[in-house]
């Protein structure tokens, strides 16, 4: 089954031409079933490079998917056209009295802040209390999952000295989750962060439970079942060429930054990076994809209830 999104999309075209089952909304009324309903809250500058990479793995799954695209309400992006947010995008206040089968918060370059500094944490925070009425599974992702953590369980993030910057090897600590059906062992994960959230402080909270983590970047996947969430710290649903394009601007920018560890082959940047992620990225999406199906209400009026 297709995802659903708008023909004028720069994802439509760019997931047609890789072979994902798309359709305009036009075509999916006129078929007789209830997609499942998934917004990203899109907290990135890159809004079209996010796009493609989440709808990427939330369109390969059997299931049709309706794709609505959220933005914070105040907050005006600096790095995307203001025609494609126009087109495309709706602010929170608008969308709060919907209901929701799926919500993906994103990540966001403000790792440096405070959470209390963010100019849109207010309204953030309304996001996540909405998520508990409104949303029947929400996936945090990276500064976004560490913001839930925060805003619900008082969890603080730490500052690295350094930035985990690269692909690190993980473990399946759980390999009995329905979130994990299919997972290795062991496995790489693009990681590019400068905060980290620590095991132990995870662990000592009631209702958190680690579901994948690493020696070298702790804790990566967390299920928090009180609050139908998940929260990854670290980015499956990353490009091939995407650390490579942090790098290369970092490089270019003159900022000190080390060449992304286990990413390049030799690690050496002159050398095309290899994609040793892909195949658990669609696992993990499809997987929370499927959980979602299997719980949520045919009527979409009861959930949150």
């Amino acid at each position: 089954m297709p995802i659903t999104l708008p023909e004028t999309l720069p994802a439509f075209e760019v997931l047609s031409k890789e072979g994902v089952m798309v359709i305009s909304p036009d075509r999916a009324a006129h078929q007789d079933i209830r997609p499942l309903r998934i917004g990203l809250l899109n907290l990135m500058p890159k809004k079209i490079q996010t796009e493609n990479q989440f709808a990427r793995l939330i369109g390969a799954t059997p299931l049709q998917i309706d794709f609505q695209l959220i933005r914070m309400s105040e907050h005006e992006t600096k790095n995307t056209a203001a025609e494609h947010m126009a087109a495309f995008y709706r602010p929170f206040q608008e969308v709060k009295d919907e209901k929701f089968d799926g919500l993906i918060i994103t990540g966001a370059p403000i790792e440096h802040l405070r959470f209390e500094e963010v100019t849109y944490w207010d309204e953030l925070g309304e996001v996540m209390d909405w998520t508990q009425t409104n949303v029947h599974s929400t996936f945090g992702v990276c500064w976004g999952g560490m913001a839930m953590i925060k805003h619900f369980h008082n969890v603080e993030k730490h500052m690295l000295d350094h930035k985990a910057f690269g692909c690190f090897r993980h473990m399946n600590l759980a390999p009995s989750s329905p979130y994990l059906r299919g997972f290795s062992d062991d496995f790489v994960i693009p990681v590019s962060r400068w905060t980290e959230m620590k095991g132990p402080e995870i662990d000592a909270t009631p209702g958190l439970t680690t579901l994948l983590g690493s020696d070298d970047v702790g804790p990566c996947l967390i299920e928090d079942k009180d609050h139908r969430a998940l929260y990854i710290f670290n980015h499956f649903e990353y490009d091939s060429g995407t650390l490579k394009e942090e790098y290369d601007r970092d490089i270019a920018n003159g900022t000190s930054i080390n060449v992304p560890l286990n990413y390049y082959p030799d690690d050496n940047p002159q050398l095309q990076p290899l994609n040793r992620w892909r195949s658990h990225a669609h696992l993990l999406y499809g997987n929370w994809i499927n959980e979602i199906y299997q719980s949520t209400p045919f009527d979409m009026t009861m959930i949150g209830r």
